[in-house]
């Protein structure tokens, strides 16, 4: 292939096949997605002329290693696109969206292919196949006939265009939530505006001013920052200012996400509709677990009432404390961090300026990589003198003895031009199929930079660290041999478990006592103080557990409307928040304007209840380890890797679990881990 001089089209031989991030300029992306588009044409056009019988081999695995160049470029891109955007970036990101899903659909709607896919589909019982030949050829069928291929005349050009517009859609909505986030911040000019804050609150709000050259301090929009403001101020002004303006995001005149989020529904009901589903829900949740909206609201209406009442008791906790605190009683929402806060050190003794010293970024690094190999056999060895793509960038080689399984990237700190939250990518997904490839898997958080001193994390944030990487294992240990099948190729209400499954390791005793201590004594962080913490893991679990899935409960409600084109978005979340019982106190977790996880993209689009789905999986999960008194049992620990890290989606869900668990899940581990059984 000629690279035209463009670093895209090259062969990425340094430096671990990283992309050459040092080479790469923002006007290289559209010419290289331009021949890359046209080479993987030719290939599928070569698959579909293929005079021989269709088999699997020339058809279903040939398919899987097609696109390889393409492949990695787009995953460059997107990674990029996230992480390190700025306008310019933005600006092709826009451009290239309605491209990639043009492209995508010449693909899945190509009537070669798939009608040789389509004939060893048909035959399959009558092939010798073995379980992940199987699976991979029913997921690529599923794929290309969810995505248009058996549509015909104007119906298939309507779905294709579709396609395209929800790209575009999808891409300014999350450029729209990028900006307000952005630009918003609140400066911190006086003493006064600062009463509360303990030190390194005050550290990360002046770094946040430094790296906006403004002086003295500021809050932004970062979590990282909202949230522990909204925790510890005492300014009960500034606390609703900063409140009302990250609840507000994606409502912002010349950038408003309300009509950009209707246009979207509309169109994926469309598309259901196309396809013979009667909404977009039934259309979504046909190819998941849940398989249908009913299981969904079973799961979520066993948590709803529970949880709302758990709410009133918090409630009632925080009047008393504002009472105790000669503070008004009508507690607001831009309250509630605050009040719940003094009511958990209070009844936990526990206090988040007294905790975070045990819990620097570094040691808690080191934490879940000592996990990963106590479990997995894993190593995590740093590398440096590899180009990346900005200095907060870290880099590690993944080793299991003396063969490296793959590439290791964090990402950790927020930046003006890397969108909110924490993710998991992927540079490169591990494969077999064409010869072996090693995984290169990012994780991105956005904690609070601190300049003259060790990154400190609220126990939360260690949860969040933990969770992405439960992503990274299910990428790095990934060990199939189709491209499809690889890692977190899974269904979504699958997905999430290898993730919050993790999280379980950041509260085991004995990892903490080994990795938490403090960051100016290297005293072990107190045995009392580690059972507080474990304590007080209800504490506030109705707040969390309403916010949540009001949300959750919301995203379905829109996505099973028959007629979306009308809907208010502002309306509809209002009646719904109100048919709901939804405290005001509490609200919602994402608010539909800034609902990213449901309108930046499709995969979670009736589909946030995903993350209490695999809850539920996890959580029975780790009672097998409870069980066996031990959090690194070798013999779980080793079937947990088979069924679970390293299968990917080379087995359907239910059975993988049960060969792991010896049963299928119950709801009650989670319902007690959330503490919402019954008293």
């Amino acid at each position: 292939m000629t690279d035209h001089g463009n670093p895209l089209l090259r062969d990425w031989q340094e430096h671990y096949g990283l992309p050459p991030f040092e080479q790469i300029r923002v006007e290289h992306f559209a010419p290289a997605f331009a021949v890359l588009f046209e080479q993987h044409l030719a290939e599928i056009d070569a698959l579909a002329e293929n005079p021989s019988v269709p088999t699997f081999g020339n058809t279903v695995a040939a398919f899987d290693a097609a696109g390889a160049a393409l492949d990695r470029v787009r995953l460059t891109f997107e990674n990029l696109c996230s992480s390190e955007s700025p306008p310019a970036l933005q600006a092709v990101e826009r451009e290239m969206a309605p491209l990639l899903a043009a492209h995508d659909s010449k693909v899945t709607m190509h009537a070669g292919f798939f009608a040789r896919l389509d004939a060893v589909h048909r035959q399959a019982d009558a092939l010798e196949l073995n379980e992940e030949q199987r699976r991979l050829l029913q997921r690529l069928h599923t794929d290309f006939v969810r995505t248009g291929a058996t549509l015909q005349g104007a119906a298939r050009e309507c779905f294709a265009a579709i396609a395209t517009q929800l790209a575009d859609l999808h891409t300014r909505f999350s450029q729209n939530i990028l900006a307000d986030e952005s630009s918003f911040q609140l400066p911190l000019a006086s003493d006064a505006d600062l009463a509360g804050l303990p030190d390194f609150l005050r550290q990360a709000a002046r770094g946040a001013a430094q790296e906006r050259g403004v002086e003295g301090y500021v809050i932004t929009l970062s979590r990282s920052l909202v949230q522990p403001f909204l925790t510890w101020s005492t300014r009960r002004d500034l606390r609703e200012a900063a409140w009302r303006a990250w609840t507000a995001r994606g409502e912002t005149p010349g950038r408003d996400n309300r009509p950009l989020a209707r246009e979207i529904l509309a169109l994926r009901q469309e598309q259901a509709r196309l396809l013979g589903y009667e909404t977009f829900a039934d259309y979504a949740l046909s190819d998941r677990m849940a398989g249908s909206a009913s299981a969904v609201h079973e799961l979520l209406g066993r948590v709803w009432e529970p949880a709302k009442a758990s709410v009133e008791r918090e409630r009632q906790a925080l009047v008393s404390q504002a009472a105790a605190l000669g503070e008004p009683t009508d507690v607001e929402p831009w309250d509630w961090y605050y009040l719940a806060e003094k009511v958990r050190a209070s009844r936990f003794a526990l206090d988040d300026a007294q905790v975070k010293p045990y819990f620097s970024l570094d040691a808690m690094l080191n934490a879940m990589f000592d996990c990963a190999q106590r479990l997995f056999g894993v190593q995590f060895v740093e590398q440096t003198g590899a180009p990346l793509y900005h200095p907060d960038v870290r880099l590690w080689e993944v080793r299991r003895g003396n063969e490296r399984v793959g590439l290791f990237l964090g990402d950790n700190f927020a930046r003006p031009n890397k969108q909110g939250g924490a993710w998991m990518h992927v540079y490169r997904r591990q494969t077999r199929n064409g010869g072996r490839v090693e995984p290169i898997v990012v994780n991105n958080n956005n904690f609070s930079r601190v300049d003259d001193g060790p990154t400190l994390l609220s126990f939360d944030d260690v949860r969040t660290l933990f969770h992405e990487f439960g992503h990274g294992l299910h990428g790095l240990l990934s060990d199939v041999n189709y491209g499809r099948l690889s890692g977190t190729n899974v269904p979504r209400d699958y997905v999430e478990l290898p993730s919050q499954l993790m999280e379980n390791w950041a509260t085991v005793p004995e990892v903490l006592t080994r990795h938490a201590r403090h960051v100016t004594t290297g005293e072990p962080i107190p045995a009392a103080l580690v059972e507080r913490i474990r304590a007080s893991q209800t504490f506030n679990q109705g707040f969390e557990t309403v916010a949540y899935t009001a949300s959750a409960l919301i995203d379905m409600a829109l996505h099973l409307q028959s007629d979306p084109a009308g809907v208010d978005i502002a309306r509809f979340e209002t009646e719904e928040r109100a048919h709901l019982g939804v405290p005001p106190e509490v609200g919602m977790r994402h608010r539909l304007p800034h609902f990213g996880h449901v309108f930046s993209g499709a995969y979670y689009a009736a589909g946030y209840y995903v993350y209490m789905w695999a809850e539920v999986l996890e959580a029975e999960a780790f009672d097998a380890f409870e069980e066996a008194g031990n959090a690194f049992d070798p013999v779980l620990a080793d079937k947990l890797k088979r069924c679970i890290y390293s299968a990917g989606d080379s087995r359907e869900q239910r059975a993988a679990f049960r060969a792991f668990r010896g049963r299928d899940p119950r709801v009650e581990p989670m319902l007690r881990k959330r503490g919402l059984l019954p008293q």
